[in-house]
């Protein structure tokens, strides 16, 4: 007999226990609950809700009932639903009656909403230490390369010429937004739904805010109804994760491309690489690709969440038993790719004379140039019709900026002298843009300095 057997005449049948069975993936909620019903416990004993002795056996057995599930003594029944159910069938075995008195004034529907919001809190907090480790890992990187020159790209086309530590600080960026959106998801998760029963609360004078206390959220729920039917802080978790995911996904398809022949910007260390199974001379970066590939993954969680939860009723359903299988399925994709992304940026080998001779050709010092005529007096949109001639005439020619002679450059502007040379070398039009978040040296150490002191 189910423990909610009471009002039935049959038995479920096996298939619909099968299908109605969340312990194959809600197993992994067992320390929450468990932690949860000793403070749920401990509340009833101290207000006499039910004898202080059963309170305290309740919070022991729970206890041992962790260590046994923790050394692996304990096998789950799918008969048992869920693991709220499993863990308190388990200790009605062990403990008889007062096991019997743990769920007064609970229902499984405030009972899994503090589970899932405790874990997320924990994983929250893990991916978050994850991201705070690569952020780390670009600042050093960006440290090594204050001065390795590249091509910066529009529509991945040579556009301007920046530095790399420049470029990597863009995903350094990127990274602290996503970590400011787990803080603030963090602090929606972060609130006590227990005591909201099913949907109306409860006729016992429970302490809501001693176990709130007790399992460390600074804050309970204000309606009952929206307690356990909310999972808002799950799709927000998934988002987080989606755009994290993407920005991960984004770096991962710029190494993809500087790994290939035709950029040679770098190169992936051997123990994050792979090769072909017929040709010999291929080196793929197959581990960026499947980050890039998992990122669709994540987004899937996210819509299975959100679709699910599209048009639910007031309170619980059934429904929403599919929230754990897609935000734990995002959960350890993101934990998967984080360290492994973390290592494969940090041992790759950067080519400092490729990157320096992209950033060479494709005119990218056509902007300073055309700055340069600024200079001299021209207003911009004449400099740039003039620069765009130079540039035409450069590629019918064979040549680029700097290799034209000045007497070359003069039948464009007689404005232009023999300083122009040093305006369109590659070190002066990045070492120029020293405003705050510009590329130049002094320009990209003070962000490392903000980012690190946020």
């Amino acid at each position: 007999m189910k423990l909610w057997g009471g009002r039935f005449e049959k038995l479920t049948a096996k298939e619909v226990d099968d299908f109605n069975s969340s312990i194959r993936f809600d197993q992994r909620l067992y320390k929450q609950d468990i932690k949860g019903s000793i403070a749920h416990a401990g509340m009833l004993g101290q207000k006499g809700i039910i004898p202080l002795q059963d309170s305290i056996l309740i919070i022991d057995t729970l206890g041992e009932i962790l260590r046994d599930i923790e050394d692996g003594k304990i096998e789950f029944e799918i008969d048992a639903e869920d693991i709220h159910m499993n863990i308190e069938k388990i200790l009605i075995e062990r403990i008889g009656e007062p096991g019997k008195r743990l769920h007064t004034g609970r229902s499984r529907n405030d009972q899994v909403a503090l589970d899932i919001r405790m874990y997320l809190i924990e994983e929250i907090d893990a991916i978050k230490a994850m991201i705070a480790d690569i952020s780390k890992t670009i600042i050093k990187l960006a440290e090594a390369h204050l001065d390795t020159i590249l091509p910066g790209y529009t529509h991945l086309q040579r556009a301007q010429p920046i530095t790399l530590a420049h470029h990597l600080i863009a995903y350094f960026q990127m990274f602290g937004r996503d970590l400011d959106r787990l803080m603030d998801c963090r602090k929606r998760t972060n609130v006590m739904p227990l005591g909201s029963g099913a949907l109306a609360g409860t006729t016992y004078p429970l302490d809501r805010e001693a176990v709130a206390s007790e399992l460390g959220f600074p804050a309970i729920t204000q309606n009952s109804l929206d307690a356990v039917s909310d999972r808002d802080f799950a799709i927000e978790f998934a988002s987080c994760l989606s755009i994290l995911m993407m920005h991960l996904s984004r770096f991962c398809e710029e190494l993809i491309l500087w790994s290939s022949s035709e950029f040679g910007f770098i190169e992936m260390d051997d123990a994050y690489s792979t090769g072909s199974s017929i040709m010999p001379q291929k080196k793929n970066p197959d581990v960026a690709e499947l980050i890039r590939g998992k990122t669709g993954r994540v987004y899937g969680s996210l819509m299975t969440l959100l679709t699910v939860m599209k048009s639910l009723p007031l309170t619980y359903n059934k429904d929403m038993q599919e929230d754990k299988e897609a935000i734990f399925d995002a959960i350890d994709t993101v934990k998967m790719c984080l360290p492994v992304f973390n290592k494969m940026i940090s041992t790759m080998k950067v080519n400092k004379e490729k990157m320096l001779h992209a950033a060479g050709g494709g005119f990218t010092n056509a902007t300073d140039a055309a700055d340069y005529l600024v200079r001299k007096g021209l207003p911009f949109r004449e400099a740039h019709e003039v620069i765009g001639r130079m540039v035409l005439y450069c590629v019918n020619n064979k040549k680029s900026l700097e290799q034209l002679s000045l007497e070359e450059l003069k039948q464009f502007s007689e404005r232009i002298e023999e300083d122009i040379f040093e305006a369109i070398n590659l070190n002066t039009c990045v070492g120029k843009r020293n405003l705050p978040g510009g590329p130049a040296r002094e320009a990209v150490i003070r962000s490392i300095k903000a980012g690190m002191l946020e």
